[in-house]
């Protein structure tokens, strides 16, 4: 499946065998009884509570007494702790313990149970208690109220020393949140007390609030509040000194005001209705550390036939909604649409029925997003329980007590590239495969072999020209922050086809209102990417089109024997010297094609133009990055376009068992060279639309077989339209590689005629031929003659030479 779900946690492999021991121990030191089926009940009761941000896993069960107890597995050392144990048949609705581990905050409801008296206080329904735990010490009741209280500890960033206040966040059911700041200290050795614990300061940090979402690994609490009937979008950042602020605010078109009350990740919720899960609406905030915001969100379901989500990208100032139908729907289905952070991606999923992968860095084009429905394997094996998805990737099964670390699957994509039928799957899946990063070198080659053995499989894009621009992107992508908004990461610009099963709708959305002035980390890159949606018009996307201009002015002056400045053309040229070591170095085996192997001044122009012109625009756009290291980039990604290139050729090669002896013209050509003849084509196409660098020697080798392949007319064709480009090195190869046959005379004259001056005459005297010496003489004479009307005494002394010499 495209999606792969890697276990980091199970209450029955990491927690349960743990309990046994426990039991065993116990029971053999004659404290306890019961055996099997005490363990078993154990067992049942057993559930994960909360995720902390050190990725610390807290979970209860109670004992055979009825107790309820906490534990936590620590995923560092993976070994497993009692916290702390209730002597009260009560309910768990929420807990959190602070770093040190030294308190524990819980709130426990009434037991549903038939029959018990009530452990509470008289009239509350929820208890929320925080205890010393280190060692186990005093209980103080925080809150005894008629409303559910959730808890959450702050985590700050210093883990090297404790610090002397703790900060509690406490989230009611009254739609308020507070934060406790609990002072300790340590007494009698290691003995870690409240201090002042009638009195525990507190801020009310948010009301009126009617959905919140708590990001652990951040910590970030966001919420949404009504104003005027319209959903507003808040956020709070807490620091690692646990100060905090008011980040930014901005506009939702949502409508909540029937919505109820709800909160996401605050620990496992599950007392909520599992049936009605379906009919609620889904709403959660999901970021990533290249500055993106998004808001996924699904509205109350009436029905099944027709469903529908948006996705607001805050980040790119816009927002899609998906429409897609049913079938096959089960009037009685309890399964909602689940949310998924894959960091460059959002997954939207409902078991059973559809999958849609979202790319959350280029979200203009629908065609880079990956839809798939029906009976496809990647939608079967995705867990159809309600899945919670956590900060890094993670996601929780609440009801296996399970912690997946949720990854795209590389070889599950490739296989769907191989096998799909839709160019827009393939577009998609193409760019999902190469953002995964994981062994990219081992999937380039595997995506590089199938398209040399599919170049024509896709009609609506280039395939060679999108894998080149999209694996050269993402090979210079985590190098420098930005690079997304300065390098093209598809060659396609426009998608009008449908996506089948899918309708769309974009919508322009109000920006963050940021309400601080000073930005790092995270923030500074999402103001970063708000400026840029703000102010850049056009778009800052890299294009050769100054190249194209310089390059063609270049070659024109050549042809007249005009040259501007030694030293300018010099530094070009130099700057090709770069890029071609630099490939060199990144590849120490031997080619099999004989690439890189000649001067081709005309490429290695082009390639030095580009360099020049990337590093102006990468200096123009990054401010504050080193030359060196902007330099450095610029090589590695024009280096990158030709080893991709040089790869796809010589997986043709490779897969036809060309060999040496075709780089000479006195042979046939075969259907392996014919192959290989036509993906060079293929490659070329490709390159010259978007006018991009060759490795010097392509062309050779393209003409030669070219000459191989192709009957004469056809190959004239191709030389007349520009489709095979003569180079010195290929003619004259020619030349001495075929002798003097009345077909061969032919092919050397047609080719001789139709070469630039200069290289022109230097073939001539390589050709031994009375033809050879006509077309000379024509020549000489026809530079004579021009010379005429400015110096008519020197042609004629020019012409009487002439003459004594034949």
């Amino acid at each position: 499946m495209a999606l792969s779900l890697v276990a980091d946690f199970e209450l029955g492999k990491d927690v349960l065998p743990w309990l046994r021991a426990q039991r065993a121990a116990s029971e053999a030191r004659g404290a306890g009884s019961g055996g099997a089926d005490v363990l078993e009940n154990d067992y049942e009761s057993l559930r994960v509570l909360n995720i902390e941000r050190n990725g610390n896993i807290i979970y209860t069960y109670k004992d055979d007494k009825g107790n309820v107890v906490f534990g936590l597995y620590d995923c560092q050392t993976r070994q497993n702790e009692l916290l702390y144990a209730f002597e009260k048949d009560l309910e768990v609705f929420s807990c959190s313990v602070n770093s040190e581990r030294t308190l524990l905050a819980a709130s426990l409801i009434q037991s549903t149970k038939e029959g018990k008296r009530n452990e509470l206080q008289p009239g509350s329904k929820c208890l929320t208690l925080l205890v010393e735990i280190h060692p186990v010490n005093n209980v103080k009741v925080l809150k005894a109220v008629d409303s559910y209280i959730w808890v959450q500890f702050l985590y700050p960033h210093v883990e090297s020393h404790p610090l002397p206040e703790n900060h509690l966040l406490l989230i009611s059911e009254e739609k308020y949140i507070e934060k406790f700041r609990v002072h300790v200290a340590q007494e009698d050795g290691n003995r870690v007390v409240i201090k002042n614990s009638g009195h525990l300061p507190r801020d009310r940090i948010a009301e009126d609030f009617v959905w919140a979402q708590w990001d652990m690994s951040e910590q970030r609490l966001y919420y949404i509040d009504l104003k005027k009937s319209k959903s507003i979008l808040k956020c709070i950042q807490f620091y690692a000194d646990e100060s905090y602020n008011l980040m930014f605010e901005v506009p939702l078109d949502i409508s909540l005001s029937n919505s109820g009350f709800k909160l996401v990740n605050f620990g496992c919720d599950y007392h909520q209705d599992r049936e009605k899960l379906s009919k609620h609406l889904s709403l959660c905030v999901f970021t990533n550390h290249t500055g993106s915001l998004c808001v996924c969100y699904s509205p109350k379901c009436a029905a099944w036939e027709q469903i529908t989500y948006s996705v607001f990208y805050i980040h790119k100032g816009h927002s899609k909604t998906f429409t897609t139908s049913l079938k096959n729907v089960d009037s009685h289905m309890t399964k909602g649409i689940t949310f998924l952070n894959l960091d460059y991606y959002v997954a939207v999923y409902l078991p059973g029925h559809f999958f849609h992968l979202l790319n959350v860095q280029h979200s203009d084009l629908i065609c880079h997003n990956l839809f798939l429905t029906g009976n496809n394997e990647m939608i079967d094996m995705l867990p159809h329980s309600p899945l919670q998805s956590l900060s890094g990737s993670l996601v929780l099964d609440c009801c296996s007590g399970k912690l997946y670390r949720a990854m795209l699957s590389q070889s599950s994509l490739l296989r769907l590239l191989q096998n799909t039928r839709l160019d827009c799957e393939k577009m998609a899946t193409l760019h999902c495969a190469l953002s995964c990063g994981q062994g990219a070198q081992f999937l380039e080659g595997q995506i590089i072999q199938w398209i040399s053995e599919n170049v024509s499989a896709c009609h609506s894009f280039d395939l060679i020209q999108e894998f080149i621009i999209a694996s050269s992107y993402w090979s210079v992508y985590s190098e420098i922050s930005n690079v997304d908004k300065l390098l093209p990461h598809s060659s396609v610009l426009t998608w009008n086809t449908e996506i089948p099963g899918i309708t769309l709708v974009t919508e322009d959305t109000a920006l963050p209102l940021m309400k601080v002035h000073s930005f790092k980390g995270y923030w500074e890159k999402l103001n970063s990417n708000l400026e840029y949606v703000k102010y850049a018009k056009p778009h800052f996307h890299y294009n050769n089109s100054v190249v194209r201009r310089e390059w063609q002015n270049l070659i024109s002056e050549e042809k007249t024997g005009k040259r501007r400045s030694t030293a300018y053309v010099r530094n070009i040229l130099d700057n090709a010297i770069k890029v071609i070591s630099n490939l060199e170095a990144r590849n120490l085996e031997p080619r099999l094609t004989p690439l890189l192997q000649e001067e081709d001044s005309h490429q290695r122009l082009l390639m030095g133009l580009m360099v020049s012109e990337l590093k102006d625009h990468f200096l123009r756009h990054l401010q504050g990055v080193e030359k060196k290291k902007i330099e450095q980039m610029v090589l590695d990604y024009i280096s990158k376009l030709l080893d991709l290139i040089c790869h796809i050729l010589e997986a043709s090669w490779r897969k036809h068992n060309l060999h040496s002896w075709v780089l000479h013209f006195n042979s046939r050509g075969s259907a392996a060279e014919f192959a290989v003849f036509h993906i060079m084509t293929r490659i070329l196409e490709a390159t010259n639309s978007l006018f991009l660098p060759l490795p010097p020697g392509f062309h050779t080798l393209h003409t030669i077989l070219g000459v191989h392949c192709l009957p004469l007319h056809n190959l004239l064709h191709c030389i007349d339209s520009g489709v095979l480009l003569l180079t010195e090195t290929a003619v004259t190869r020619l030349m001495k590689d075929l002798d003097n046959t009345e077909k061969n005379e032919k092919l050397k004259f047609s080719i001789i005629v139709r070469l630039p001056p200069l290289i022109g005459q230097k073939i001539c005297r390589l050709w031994d031929h009375p033809m050879s010496s006509n077309i000379i003489s024509r020549n000489h004479v026809m530079r004579l003659l021009q010379n005429y009307k400015k110096q008519p005494c020197i042609l004629l002394n020019d012409m009487t030479m002439w003459m004594q010499n034949l």
